[in-house]
């Protein structure tokens, strides 16, 4: 489990220098895409009677039907079927770079232009007033946050008494402080907007105003819903971390990310307002390079001041500080990818990086959010088919969504696709088909295997030995396994036929050769034929389950596991024996409802039977009242008669019902030093051999010298070769 948890950190820190890449590219959307937005002057009456010609609906149907009759529609392309040279590529990486330079001379003066322009504006209404009306509008807003703090004392005193104990109450904790969090900050924004309605503003300072109080209010709502999901102060009653990392983690990244991000939102506004102010695009693109440079510095700092980890050092050659290093490199490829005006490759990177940092801290948070009460007590932590159905959902609408930005980043439009026939598209089509299908193959085949792990857990709880619910279990254990990688191989074959399918490949042929195949390995592989089908006919038989010590031919043993042609049995003295079905033949089941064990004994002929008998009850009667034996006796030990009268003494006969179990041996160990004991007590002999010698005192020591002699001959003297 620690090894585990340790295994997840690695992962969440990764998962978390992921995301900070969604937010160090944001940026360049606003670079790219924003429109020169000039600054507001006066139009002169030319344009604005030719914006009156143009808004008139008769012109605007003749222009559209010279536009039809001028560029007639032409067949819709796709930028996958050709795609720009190298030379062209170069060419516009020569020109952006040429503008960047002349946009580095030209910005100062622009500047400048946007500085006067924002002046006059504020002289509109005067030099102080716009600084006393900023300083009133921040305050409207902290007096309406203060306003709802006051009137949702009751939502937080219960969301400090929250309890997370069951999945529902997680759930509905979360979702709680979560709206809580939002309220809180858009009661700021709503309290600021309210007091900024009922002034008028000059045009350029509105903008200015309401754009930096959007990225206070972006910056504030991302520091509360990392709040919420890293819970930095878990410690504290009515918190829960739905991410699984640590407290120095948490504080870590809950810090640098909420930086990254009122950062973002920071550079997003400024480079709008610079439109607004009148700056050129290349100047705005400028810029938000330098803004994206210091994001840069801000990602690559949380990456160097991460709390280290032990198992980021397990395994891996380079350690900690390699790790950085390279992806200090990563990051800075990025940037520099970005300002080269590499688009396409530059989201490629980013999504390859970020997806499956995101992929990895769904899963963790879900099964998190979604695990048992006491779960982690556990030496595992136990799926849900609902954790496995929500994490791999998630999972398929993040591919999906990466998949489609970058289909929109490429310029390839899938709605477009259908309409057209080419092998590219063909393939691509194939392609994403296969996707969707191993997508769904996948999550089928992880809710089965979710709810035959779970039902072989529940198979794992102790029940009386020998009930009939226990033997359900037992045969459950042995079927479960080899039903699970039955199911496995079944979906892994249709997963593969439908995307060979998908692909444009007949799998007609395929499976009638498969199926040639299969008949020439059936004659070839006979006895593995033979060891499959007689594998399945005892297992319909039930003729032995997981735990069952069986004996067939010369081997005997415990089963321990099954496979398609074999089963494993452990000898009692320790060695495991692997026995192909095909060899088993009659099967000795040790192990089924009950047995009796049975044993002989021999006593003197001066010995009183029926005190034998009375003494093997009274040690029947103690065997069965010990507490480790009790649950297996199913009949106390009894003495059942004579079996024979011998040369020595009298042989009874003792014999006891037990319970199927590997203590049968210790149970019979036991009867026979309860019997020696109690034997001892009562003066009852066990018999032994003895030789007696007749005749005189001298005969006597001659003939045992005698018999002596010839003993020692018949050992010293070899017999003829």
């Amino acid at each position: 489990m620690v090894m585990r948890l340790k295994f997840l950190l690695m992962k969440i820190s990764r998962t978390s220098i992921a995301a900070m890449l969604i937010l160090f590219v944001g940026i360049s959307a606003v670079a790219a895409q924003m429109p020169d937005a000039p600054a507001p002057a006066e139009q002169p009456p030319n344009v604005q009677h030719f914006i009156t010609l143009m808004s008139d609906p008769d012109v605007q149907k003749w222009l559209q039907h010279v536009a039809r009759g001028a560029n007639p529609e032409a067949p819709p392309s796709t930028s996958a079927e050709a795609g720009p040279s190298f030379a062209a590529s170069t060419m516009r990486f020569r020109a952006h770079a040429a503008a960047m330079v002349d946009a580095a001379h030209s910005f100062p003066s622009e500047a400048m232009r946007g500085a006067a322009l924002l002046e006059q504006d504020i002289k509109t209404i005067g030099g102080t007033r716009p600084i006393v009306l900023v300083v009133a509008f921040v305050v409207a807003g902290l007096a309406a946050q203060w306003v709802f703090w006051w009137i949702s004392a009751g939502w937080r005193s219960w969301m400090a008494e929250a309890s997370f104990t069951t999945v529902w109450h997680r759930i509905i904790a979360i979702t709680a402080r979560l709206l809580w969090a939002a309220f809180y900050v858009l009661s700021f924004g709503l309290g600021s907007i309210g007091f900024f309605l009922l002034f008028e503003w000059p045009p350029i300072v509105r903008e200015i105003v309401v754009g930096f109080l959007f990225a206070v209010v972006i910056y504030r709502l991302a520091s509360a819903v990392l709040d919420v999901f890293l819970a930095p102060r878990s410690n504290e009653k009515g918190h829960f971390r739905v991410v699984p990392i640590s407290d120095e983690t948490a504080g870590h990244w809950a810090k640098r990310l909420s930086y990254l991000v009122g950062w973002y939102a920071f550079g997003w506004v400024t480079i709008r307002l610079l439109g607004t102010l009148g700056l050129s695009i290349p100047a705005r693109q400028l810029a938000a390079y330098f803004l994206g440079f210091i994001l840069l510095g801000i990602a690559i700092e949380a990456i160097w001041r991460r709390p280290p980890h032990s198992s980021t050092l397990q395994g891996s050659r380079i350690g900690l500080n390699g790790r950085n290093w390279l992806w200090t490199a990563y990051l800075t490829g990025i940037w520099l990818l970005w300002v080269a005006g590499a688009t396409t490759l530059f989201w490629i990177m980013v999504v390859c990086a970020a997806l499956p940092g995101a992929i990895v801290l769904t899963k963790a948070s879900i099964n998190n959010i979604l695990r048992r009460s006491g779960a982690e007590e556990d030496g595992h932590k136990r799926v849900t088919v609902v954790s496995v159905v929500v994490e791999r959902g998630i999972r398929a609408a993040l591919i999906v969504a990466a998949i489609l930005f970058l289909a929109d980043v490429m310029d390839v439009r899938l709605t477009e696709m259908t309409m057209q026939d080419s092998p590219a598209l063909r393939l691509l089509r194939g392609v994403l088909s296969a996707g969707i299908i191993l997508l769904v193959v996948d999550l089928a085949w992880n809710v089965v295997k979710v709810l035959i792990d779970r039902k072989m857990g529940d198979t794992e709880a102790a029940l009386e030995i020998g009930s009939e619910r226990e033997r359900r279990r037992t045969r459950l254990r042995t079927l479960l396994p080899i039903l699970r990688n039955f199911v496995m191989i079944l979906f892994a074959a249709i997963a593969i036929m439908m995307a060979l399918s998908s692909l444009g490949i007949e799998i007609g042929p395929l499976i009638a050769g498969a199926g040639v195949v299969g008949v020439a390995i059936g004659f070839g592989a006979q006895t593995v034929v033979k060891d499959i089908i007689s594998g399945m006919f005892y297992l319909l038989d039930d003729a032995f389950r997981i735990g069952e010590y069986i004996q067939s031919g010369s081997y005997k043993g415990t089963v321990e596991a099954f496979s398609l042609r074999s089963v494993k049995l452990r000898h009692h003295r320790g060695p495991i024996f692997i026995v192909p079905f095909s060899e088993l033949g009659a099967v000795q089941n040790m192990s089924r409802d009950w047995s009796v064990v049975k044993f002989l004994l021999s006593v003197s002929y001066e010995s009183d039977v029926a005190q034998v008998k009375a003494i093997t009850k009274a040690v029947g009667k103690a065997l069965y009242d010990d507490p480790e034996f009790q649950p297996f006796i199913i009949e106390n030990l009894k003495m059942k008669g004579v079996e024979e009268i011998t040369d020595i003494g009298i042989k009874l006969s003792f014999g006891m019902t037990l319970k199927p179990t590997q203590l049968q041996s210790a149970i019979r160990r036991r009867a026979y030093a309860m019997l020696r004991e109690a034997f001892n007590a009562q003066g009852i002999k066990i018999a032994v051999p003895t030789v007696q010698v007749a005749g005189g005192k001298e005969e006597g020591l001659a003939a045992a010298a005698q018999q002596a002699l010839a003993k020692h001959n018949a050992v010293t003297v070899p017999g003829p070769a």
